[in-house]
């Protein structure tokens, strides 16, 4: 019964793709209107997430800012559609690139695509695939069927290889040396087990420190992504790869970081994934 209602679903979604954009904006943003009062628990997330981050704005600036993210969230999920089933030529109109050449300038090297939990990641995803042989790691879903739509949907136009966080770094390396693009999703918290503390817009957060361990085992060069949410589609920026890193330790690079993502964040501050529960887990003590 399960398996039946997800391919209702996936026929629905699959029907959203032949919508206009300027459609598909409407309808996240009246998506995204319902869900704030509604979901109260993810709402509750966010707000403390951005309090804790911004503890300069008041209560009325914090949740205007949240209620701003559920939308720009909503609209990614009613434009996956496009992404999943669009066609290239539709896929490379509506998401528009700066900086291959960066990439290109590269050619022979290994690269991590480093990008950050915006709204936009996944439209970044898909269109660096039409051009970049890829691997990226992936919470793996319990459905059979959203694994299926989710796997084809990374791998359309070049083979992804997708891996799970089980997989471990040994993996990831291997790929990494295979001349695969490794798109990293650096920020969000996995619990104690692999992370180290370092701040997070000033508060201690679990951060994973595995760019840093990657680079120091591959030589990867580390480009970031950035993903902009525009009411035409989408802007990525792949930006210049990063010089003088790593650098002295782990630590210091974990630290320069999420002070890299901090400066992305506050370029669109209602785009950054505050529905994630940042800082559950906390330092002993």
């Amino acid at each position: 019964m399960k398996i039946a209602l997800t391919w209702i679903l996936v026929s629905f979604l699959w029907a959203l793709h032949w919508l206009p954009i300027p459609l598909l904006r409407a309808f996240g943003w009246v998506l995204g209107m319902i869900a704030f009062p509604l979901a109260k628990e993810r709402r509750e997330v966010a707000l403390i997430n951005l309090r804790l981050c911004f503890p300069e704005l008041g209560a009325n600036e914090i949740r205007r800012l949240a209620r701003a993210h559920f939308v720009s969230f909503c609209r990614a999920v009613v434009d996956r559609p496009v992404l999943w089933w669009g066609s290239r030529r539709r896929i490379e109109r509506l998401i528009r690139v700066q900086g291959m050449d960066h990439v290109k300038a590269l050619a022979g090297r290994p690269v991590i695509l480093l990008c950050p939990h915006f709204v936009g990641l996944d439209a970044a995803g898909t269109r660096l695939n039409v051009d970049l042989l890829g691997c990226t790691v992936y919470s793996k879903p319990k459905n059979p069927v959203l694994d299926w739509l989710f796997q084809r949907g990374r791998s359309r136009f070049n083979p992804t290889l997708m891996l799970s966080r089980q997989d471990g770094l040994r993996r990831i390396v291997k790929a990494i040396g295979e001349n695969r693009a490794f798109y990293y999703l650096p920020d969000q918290d996995f619990g104690p087990k692999e992370s180290i503390f370092v701040p997070f817009f000033g508060v201690q957060a679990a951060t994973i420190p595995a760019l840093s361990r990657l680079v120091r085992l591959t030589g990867a060069a580390v480009l970031p992504v950035i993903a902009f949410q525009r009411p035409d589609g989408y802007d990525v920026e792949v930006q210049p790869p990063w010089e003088g890193f790593p650098g002295e330790s782990v630590e210091a690079d974990t630290v320069f970081m999420n002070r890299f993502i901090e400066s992305q964040v506050l370029r669109m501050p209602e785009q950054y994934f505050w529905l994630h529960k940042r800082f559950k887990t906390r330092p002993p003590g």
